[in-house]
Order: structure tokens, then sequence, then C-alpha cells
């Protein structure tokens, strides 16, 4: 019965993951899919979804570097800069007076935070080591970063819509305001191919901070295990830019391999739901789920006016 219930299964996952390729689901809905996958189907493939999802947002974002010239990366990430920093200083200090205000667990508190401020799930990841959190402040924190990622990813696009924000003003808005990278990209590129390169090259340049964010966590938390695996793929990324701005021909393929990357980046919010489970929503505490919240709407609403006002 087991066996039959991993086929039902397996068929399900490969008919979305096809009709997601194709470009019959869009951004938005690919992550609530994977969501709604793992609670009602289920996903006994669980560990091997995560393993590949982080795989392929990793491998589609290189490809996406094939679609921009390395000065244009350059550009934003030197305009954006003061506003990342800004924008994680304050995410830092205004996440430790709220964990400090709801009493959440001051590592607990720390991965949320650090979540928040740079990038999601792959902060948290970094972090955990150097402070040694438990297995549970990870579960939980990763399980508010992902609903609020599910969150940003639906209603980012309407309120830049509503508040009117031009393409780039969106990009920069929805790299400094959403977790993860794969939320990030869906919500620029679900507004206008201008504000997915400005989104994708931001939250690239912000993800670089978790290095010495892990440092000073490591050392307010007088642990020696402070080590930071650099993201590897980003030094991928700025190669593939590199190539298509030096080399002759190359920029003749760069709109094919953007395609091919939104629809991988497409695949990675769905198997990123997929990995999703009913016992991880158990797991969520209601006081570090309202400092996520709190946290997040504050960020988003700080990042806005410093990218109307600078």
């Amino acid at each position: 019965m087991a066996r039959f219930s991993d086929r039902i299964s397996l068929i399900a996952i490969t008919v979305i993951i096809f009709l997601i390729a194709f470009g019959w689901v869009n951004f938005s809905f690919s992550l609530l899919i994977g969501f709604a996958y793992s609670l009602i189907i289920g996903n006994p493939f669980q560990l091997k979804t995560q393993w590949a999802s982080g795989h392929l947002l990793k491998v589609s974002i290189v490809l996406m570097g094939f679609g921009l010239n390395i000065i244009e990366i350059w550009e934003t990430a030197k305009d954006g800069f003061w506003l990342t920093l800004l924008t994680i200083a304050f995410a830092l200090v205004v996440g430790f007076l709220i964990g400090k205000l709801f009493k959440v667990e001051s590592k607990l508190s720390v991965l949320i935070s650090g979540g928040t401020a740079i990038c999601g799930g792959s902060a948290i990841a970094a972090l955990a080591p150097a402070i040694q959190a438990r297995p549970t402040h990870i579960l939980i924190s990763i399980s508010v970063v992902f609903l609020l990622n599910a969150a940003g990813l639906l209603a980012y696009p309407y309120l830049g819509q509503w508040l009117e924000l031009s393409q780039s003003e969106f990009g920069l808005w929805s790299a400094l305001g959403i977790h993860d990278t794969s939320s990030v990209v869906g919500a620029a590129a679900s507004y206008g191919e201008e504000s997915l390169k400005i989104a994708t090259t931001t939250k690239l340049a912000r993800a670089l901070w978790i290095i010495p964010l892990v440092f000073l966590a490591g050392f307010a938390f007088r642990h020696e295990s402070t080590a930071a695996k650099f993201p590897l793929f980003i030094l991928f990324f700025l190669a593939a830019s590199l190539i298509v701005s030096f080399v002759p021909y190359v920029n003749q393929i760069s709109e094919y391999t953007t395609f091919i990357a939104k629809r991988g980046m497409a695949i990675s919010l769905f198997l990123i739901g997929a990995g999703f489970s009913k016992q991880t929503l158990q797991e969520v505490k209601f006081n570090a789920l309202w400092q996520g919240i709190i946290l997040w709407i504050a960020v988003s609403c700080v990042s806005l006016w410093l990218i109307k006002v600078l």
C-alpha cells in the first residue's frame, strides 16, 4: 500500500513539474501548489525534493547570469549598497528588540532576525551551527520564514501595482523585503523583466552579508565554530555575466538561458513548497511567528521608505 501511494505521489509531482516547466503555472502559484501537494497528497520524497530545490535554484541563478551584463550588475550592487546595509542593520536591531518583547528564546530570535535580515533559510542554515542552535530552533525559524516567503511572493506584486512602483523600485523592494532568493525572483519575475534583473543582483549582493553575520553571531554567543561557507554559486553567476559581456556571440543564447532559468526557478519554488509538512506547522510557536510577522512588516515598510527617499 505504501508503495502504491508513493507511486501516486511520484506521478503527481512529475505532472506538476511538467506543467510548471512549460509555463502553464506562474511563479506565484508554484510555491502554493507545492505546499498543497505536500499537505494533501503527501510527499514521501521530502529530503530529495529539498535537496533538488536548493541545487536547481542555484543552477537557475547561474543561468540567469548569462542574461546580465557585468557592468549592470556592478552598478546595481553599488547603487543598492547603502540600502542593503541599512535594512540589514535595521532588521537585526529591531528583530532583537521584538524578540525580547515577545520573550522568544535568544537563539531562535537570532535565527528569525538573521533570516529576515539577509536571505531566509540560507542565513538560518549558516547561523545555526555558529550559535549552536537546537534542531527545534532551526525547524521553527525556517517554518516562520517559509510562511512569510509565501505571503511575500503573493502580496508584493499586488502591493507594487497598488503603490505604482517602477520596475527598478519594485526590484529593490522585493530584494530587501522578501526573505529567500526563490521568493524574491518569483515576485520580481511576475512584475517585469527589469525588476527581475535588479532583484536578482541586489539579493545576491545581500546574501554575501551572511559571512560577517555568522562571525558576529559566533562571537556574541562565545562559540568557536564560526566558519561560514562562501556561496560559490554567486561566483559562477558573476562568471556567467563576465562571459556574456566580453565573449562574442555568447549573448545570442542569453534569451534561451533566461527562459530556462525562469522555469527552473518556478520549479524550485514548487519543490520548496513540497518540502513543507504538517509536522512543520505544528512546531511553530506563536511568539516566534509574531516576531517574524512584525519584523517582516517593519522591514518591508522601512525598505520601501528608504527606496523612495534615497
